[in-house]
């Protein structure tokens, strides 16, 4: 376990280190450098600690803690962590998810797909007290289907259309992508002329059983439209390995865990 949690730590302070590009390092005011406070989170979210039990087994790894330069003997204040996965900007986790992704071989060739994180056990007391009645968070992805690594996520709490939320996921990421693979659930004709116009190859079955439908879902399966099923399989992998339950109380906290599990 020691070993594979120095693995994590060196390739998680490596990809940290270019997600941050030029904000990398200790900030003006001292303290800890950036890329330390996600690595501290990832270690976090791996070992599903606590942020008092995160301080707890980071003064117990002193090879750990020279690594991310923290004093085992006087290791910062759990509220530190807290309130730095507040202040990092949702862009800075979407860099260290697409700089994960990056780690792998990129195809061109994506799978767009949904699928959604129980929010609701974050604190019974504390949702019922606050008259919290959304239950999940929908995330949209894109997967490759080679490397099975996610490129892209977007999340929201009122379930948003899926042919609202597939396009604005492929067209931030259109100069990498050759075809995307869909369901249904995200055809219509705007979506289509929409991705169409980005030079992307658009993969979705069309609805019903006339001959001209039969014949562009033959085409489309041609081209790769079987390999969709990729996405639930990185689904299923980030489930069993992390949690599918959000253990955030707020919703914007909730979308960053998220993220980070996918770039995990």
């Amino acid at each position: 376990m020691g070993v594979a949690l120095l693995d994590l730590v060196e390739t998680a302070l490596r990809v940290a280190k270019q997600a941050l590009g030029k904000r990398a390092g200790k900030p003006d005011s001292g303290g800890l450098a950036r890329e330390a406070h996600i690595v501290a989170h990832c270690i976090r979210k791996e070992e599903s600690h606590s942020y008092a039990e995160l301080v707890d087994r980071l003064s117990l790894m002193p090879g750990v803690c020279d690594r991310l330069e923290i004093s085992s003997d006087a290791p910062p204040d759990p509220t530190t962590f807290y309130h730095s996965f507040d202040r990092y900007e949702m862009y800075i986790w979407r860099a260290l998810l697409r700089v994960s992704a990056q780690q792998h071989p990129q195809s061109g060739h994506v799978a767009l797909d949904s699928t959604f994180f129980e929010r609701f056990n974050a604190s019974q007391y504390y949702c019922q007290r606050k008259g919290r009645t959304v239950q999940t968070v929908k995330a949209t992805t894109l997967t490759d289907t080679e490397s099975l690594a996610v490129l892209d996520v977007h999340c929201c709490i009122r379930h948003e259309h899926d042919t609202k939320a597939g396009p604005r996921v492929v067209r931030r990421n259109a100069d990498d992508l050759r075809a995307v693979a869909a369901d249904n659930g995200f055809q219509d004709w705007h979506s289509e002329y929409e991705i169409a116009a980005l030079d992307v190859d658009y993969l979705v079955q069309y609805r019903g059983s006339t001959p001209q439908a039969a014949a562009n879902n033959a085409l489309i399966r041609a081209k790769g439209y079987t390999q969709r099923w990729m996405s639930e399989t990185s689904y299923s992998t980030v489930k069993r390995t992390q949690d599918s339950a959000l253990r955030s109380q707020f919703w914007y906290r909730q979308f960053r865990e998220i993220i980070l599990s996918f770039a995990l």
